[in-house]
């Protein structure tokens, strides 16, 4: 079986990066990012401007994917992408999971996976997709469940934050590894129990390592059985509490909560650890600037008024000001390159002064080479592209992974 990758949803390649870094047998043969609202594609042209020459890059890469005929892509061994995360993020207002206007692009994906059936699927989104919608929790990663179920598929996923295997981010996220059910991989999990497969031997838990649990904890629901995988049934009707780790396997959903155990570095990456020691003097905070930043870090009681009319009081503890750089970072926002509450402050190695992240730094506190994203985006964008993207470093551990799996196949 060849080693080839299909990237949806791409971004600045941070898929391609990991994998590339895992081993240089993987070979991306298609390639889409598209963003809509904006009028230059600089995420795009980023990619292009480091891969245009491996391959994977055609007229249809820079194209809305509802637009992409499916029998256009190429075969290949796994779809991966970070599909678009706004409609589960609790960081967006009016979240509308998958009925959001970029949560529908789940069905462009399973769209393709029903044209080209891929041996293996890896896929990434915000932690809030488990939970999504609030109306009805579970719905939607029900619905995803059901539909890979129905195209042959088994599913893992865990809700991994990277900060607590040893990396440089305190970003959690949920990853979803699909297998099909034809290939020698699914064989070889069905001669295992999902206790074993949740807690030592399976896609997830033989990367990162998870304390003991008991088998009587593991929740689980049959969907087969209740809903005969009918996803409007599953739609309408369909609640669950799914947990940081499960399974899909022969109509069963099954569940839990795990605890990670063992860094796979040999010590906790830190923000002292990627922080440049010297930088230009407009990072650094001015008086002015230092007021502002004072507010918006600290804890607040402020006085509203509703729609309704009545009066209310909104409180918002504090946060850390600033940021300590014994730890990693916190979660990178898309906001990063404003005056925002979420944004990160050092003070600088040099002169102690406050000052903000440097884009160069943002790239190393996701795992890319420095000035990965320095190809003629503006510096917003920089900062932008990095709150989007996910952590390298562990998708390097799971193409190492799935490197040893296709080569049994």
């Amino acid at each position: 079986m060849n080693y080839t990758i299909c990237e949806l949803f791409a971004g600045v390649g941070g898929f391609r990066v990991g994998f590339e870094k895992s081993s240089s047998d993987w070979k991306t043969v298609w390639a889409n990012q598209w963003e809509p609202s904006k009028k230059v594609q600089y995420a795009f042209e980023c990619y292009k401007s480091h891969f245009e020459t491996s391959g994977g890059i055609d007229e249809f890469s820079n194209m809305d994917i509802s637009q992409v005929p499916a029998e256009h892509i190429p075969n290949h061994t796994i779809l991966v992408g970070g599909f678009p995360c706004q409609d589960y993020s609790v960081a967006s207002t009016g979240a509308r999971g998958i009925q959001g206007k970029k949560g529908v692009l789940w069905w462009e994906i399973q769209r393709i996976l029903e044209t080209n059936r891929p041996p293996f699927v890896l896929l990434e989104n915000v932690d809030r997709l488990l939970k999504s919608p609030t109306t009805q929790r579970g719905r939607d990663f029900g619905i995803i469940i059901n539909c890979l179920a129905k195209l042959g598929y088994s599913v893992e996923w865990r809700v991994i934050n990277a900060a607590e295997y040893g990396f440089q981010q305190r970003r959690r996220r949920t990853f979803i590894f699909a297998v099909h059910n034809s290939t020698n991989y699914y064989e070889e999990l069905g001669k295992q129990s999902v206790y074993e497969e949740l807690q030592h031997s399976g896609f997830f838990s033989s990367i990162f390592n998870v304390e003991t649990f008991s088998e009587e904890f593991i929740n689980s629901i049959d969907i087969k059985e209740k809903y005969d995988l009918d996803t409007l049934e599953i739609s309408n009707s369909f609640k669950f509490e799914f947990k940081n780790s499960g399974t899909y396997r022969n109509g069963v959903i099954s569940t839990i909560e795990t605890i990670p155990s063992n860094l796979l570095t040999e010590h906790q990456i830190t923000l002292q650890d990627i922080l440049e020691k010297h930088v230009d003097e407009k990072y650094i905070l001015s008086d002015v600037d230092l007021e502002k930043w004072t507010y918006m870090k600290g804890p607040k009681a402020i006085e509203r008024t509703s729609k309704e009319g009545h009066k209310y009081t909104f409180r918002e503890g504090g946060i850390a000001f600033p940021d300590p750089i014994d730890k990693p970072a916190r979660t990178m926002l898309t906001s990063e390159a404003s005056k925002n509450r979420s944004t990160h402050v050092v003070s600088d190695f040099e002169n102690g002064k406050l000052r903000l992240l440097t884009p160069l730094e943002c790239e190393r506190i996701n795992g890319f080479p420095d000035n990965w994203t320095d190809t003629g985006m503006t510096q917003s964008f920089r900062y932008f592209c990095m709150g989007n993207a996910l952590v390298v470093n562990l998708i390097e551990h799971l193409g190492r992974k799935l490197h040893d799996i296709v080569e049994k196949e």
